[in-house]
């Protein structure tokens, strides 16, 4: 009977101390505004900088492909000779020789192929950006609450050891070591809250907002990423189409394109230049002609001083240095998607596993608070209950986190050109 007037003696004491700090808390956290993830990811894509340069990009790919069909605009000409007829007149149109205008668009069509697939990896790799920030905010900010959490908890079990020593059925050296154990939770909380806060802060300016306070906070749980159709765990986006070249691959296959239909192009060139000219003579004082003399002719470029050999080499090395590219992205492509694949099964597993450690830390914990309660265990057994499961669900928390943020990474670098965009 003493016992229980004893814990309920403390439970009253530990609530009248830490009600206002919890109203305070509660009241920081009304003024923030509620974000999900998809509110984050949206706002990254709307006003994220690396957007408006791939957006720029396409936009100059796609200009280079309306430059490469458009046909030169005609010169008119108008000259006067003492000779007759004394006036000249002239129209000039450039020849678009058939050879040289298929692959000078093609050229611009793999370049823009190229651009387009960049564009859309940076769509993605900008939305997983967002939704890993958005994760480790979420993160952060569970692990600040259970820090929270069991430092209110350290509390009331320093003030049950106080009143269990004031009773006489404890000691100093129980008193002493709940409030070392206090002390250290408090400040570990005050370290948890700091990472919380900065965390948050990465994730307002990911999403374009100021950073000069919190304003947001996630509202979204922190769980594992739904599964696929077929069954297995998504993160960001979905997975590319099986056999299909992943999005950076695909981007240097265009740029390869590009670069042999260029070398194609400047092989050519050297007959580039040609043009069709009609027009008419009139003007003879003497009366002699009194009509119009129509006049045609034809020019073409007379390749003697040189065969556009510089830019053909040129050429050249652009197209070797493509292919060489190609092959460098497909090695470090592969490479990256099996380490992916290989650290996404570790951390779900492990964060399975962590799953079920959980419940049964914290029962390990509650039965030790209990016992110590009762005084049928020691404070030592009951202060390693408590840091064990504290630990058992951090860990949790971070192993899924970890294995949400692996998974949208392996989707990142698997996605194809017939992939659905975010």
């Amino acid at each position: 009977m003493h016992m229980v007037r004893w814990v309920a003696a403390g439970a009253l004491a530990l609530a009248a101390t830490t009600r206002p700090a919890v109203a305070r808390a509660q009241g920081a956290a009304s003024d923030l505004t509620g974000v999900t993830r998809a509110d984050a990811v949206a706002a990254a894509l709307a006003h994220g900088s690396r957007m408006a340069v791939a957006r720029a990009d396409t936009t100059l790919a796609r200009a280079g492909v309306m430059l490469a069909r458009q046909f030169e605009n005609p010169a008119a000409g108008w000259s006067y000779t003492k000779a007759v007829p004394q006036q000249h007149y002239s129209l000039s149109i450039p020849i678009d020789l058939p050879w040289l205008r298929d692959v000078r668009i093609g050229s611009a069509e793999g370049a823009r192929a190229a651009a387009q697939h960049r564009y859309r990896f940076e769509r993605y790799a900008v939305a997983y950006d967002a939704d890993t920030t958005y994760t480790r905010a979420l993160s952060a900010v569970a692990r600040a609450r259970l820090s929270r959490r069991t430092a209110h908890d350290a509390d009331s079990l320093l003030a049950l050891a106080r009143l269990r020593r004031d009773a006489g059925d404890g000691s100093e050296l129980d008193v002493q070591l709940a409030a070392v154990s206090a002390g250290q939770l408090a400040n570990a909380a005050a370290t948890d809250s700091l990472d919380a806060a900065q965390a948050l802060l990465q994730l307002q300016l990911l999403m374009g907002l100021p950073g000069d306070a919190v304003t947001v906070a996630p509202s979204d749980s922190l769980t594992m990423p739904p599964a696929r159709d077929d069954g297995t765990p998504a993160g960001v986006g979905a997975a590319g189409a099986a056999g299909a070249a992943p999005l950076l691959v695909a981007a240097a296959q265009s740029d390869v394109v590009a670069a042999e239909q260029a070398l194609a192009f400047e092989r050519r060139r050297f007959l580039a230049g040609a043009a069709l000219s009609v027009g008419w003579d009139k003007g003879d004082p003497t009366g002699a002609e009194p009509g119009v003399l129509p006049t045609v002719g034809i020019s073409l470029p007379l390749p003697l001083f040189n065969r556009n050999d510089a830019l053909v080499l040129a050429a050249q090395s652009q197209a070797e240095r493509a292919r060489a590219q190609l092959a460098l992205a497909r090695i470090q492509t592969s490479a990256a998607i099996t380490l992916a694949r290989r650290t996404a099964a570790s951390t779900v597993t492990r964060a399975e596993r962590s799953a079920r450690l959980v419940a049964n830390a914290d029962r390990v914990a509650a039965l030790s608070l209990t016992a110590f309660s009762e005084g049928a265990a020691a404070l030592p057994s009951v202060l390693v209950a408590q840091r064990t499961a504290r630990e058992t669900l951090a860990q949790y928390i971070t192993d899924v986190a970890a294995a949400r943020n692996a998974l949208g990474l392996l989707d990142l670098l698997t996605l194809t050109a017939t992939g659905t965009n975010p």
